[in-house]
């Protein structure tokens, strides 16, 4: 993970001051590194030109809204896998739901508690380093290189954001078993963070829609009522 002086760097990416100077106090204060942005154009200079660990991203922002910021971040293979926290006043489901489905792994509404963005934080980090190391995995077309964090099917790269990441690792790492969405909130998110089963949903979408896109039949098994499984027919050569 890169750091400044062994400290997770933070773009904190917020248009209003006030916010941002919270931000920034409770992050260093927590042990972190902070650089601020106060407009998404310049947000996403400073993906594209630093080593950050993590983007907390407000979604409305002048020059680049944060939702376009988000796309962008996850459209660059060198940073399709930088954790992302979306702030945002926007309350309803279906706006969380465009904000997850823009890239975002992680959602907290205005006004909320320093305390808990710092909490999620480091759970996006925990989960980060959890899934940079281990043994190869392969299942029928699709493959994971532990050690360079790459996904391919059929030896084609494909990018995907943490989350999703971190749903196909656990799938593939135990297919053709049914795991219903609390389980996989349980152990594909951290303990202690809230996730509702419309986040379980959305992500899984997600990464069932860019693996067929590369080229995959439709690997991932819907059990009504029970949840989700990687089909056991995915293995196949």
């Amino acid at each position: 993970m890169d750091a400044i002086d062994d400290k997770p760097l933070i773009l904190v990416a917020e248009d209003e001051a006030p916010l941002s100077e919270v931000l920034t106090y409770n992050l260093e204060k927590s042990g972190f590194a902070t650089v601020a942005a106060f407009d998404g154009v310049t947000a996403l200079q400073h993906v594209t030109n630093l080593s950050l660990s993590a983007v907390i991203l407000d979604w409305m922002m002048p020059g680049m809204s944060g939702i376009d910021v988000c796309r962008a971040i996850r459209a660059n293979a060198r940073t399709a896998n930088l954790p992302i926290l979306m702030l945002t006043a926007r309350g309803d489901e279906a706006d969380r739901v465009h904000g997850l489905e823009a890239g975002a792994d992680d959602y907290m509404v205005k006004p909320f508690s320093p305390r808990e963005l710092i909490a999620r934080m480091h759970a996006l980090l925990r989960r980060t380093r959890a899934v940079s190391s281990g043994a190869d995995l392969a299942c029928g077309p699709l493959a994971i290189n532990m050690a360079q964090h790459k996904v391919s099917v059929s030896g084609k790269s494909v990018r995907l954001g943490p989350t999703e990441y971190r749903l196909l690792k656990f799938f593939m790492e135990n297919p053709g078993r049914v795991y219903s969405r609390e389980v996989l909130m349980d152990r594909v998110w951290s303990n202690g963070v809230n996730v509702e089963s419309r986040t379980v949903d959305v992500h899984v979408r997600r990464l069932r829609k860019t693996l067929m896109d590369a080229g995959s039949t439709d690997p991932i098994r819907t059990v009504r009522g029970a949840g989700y499984s990687l089909d056991i027919d995915s293995r196949q050569a």
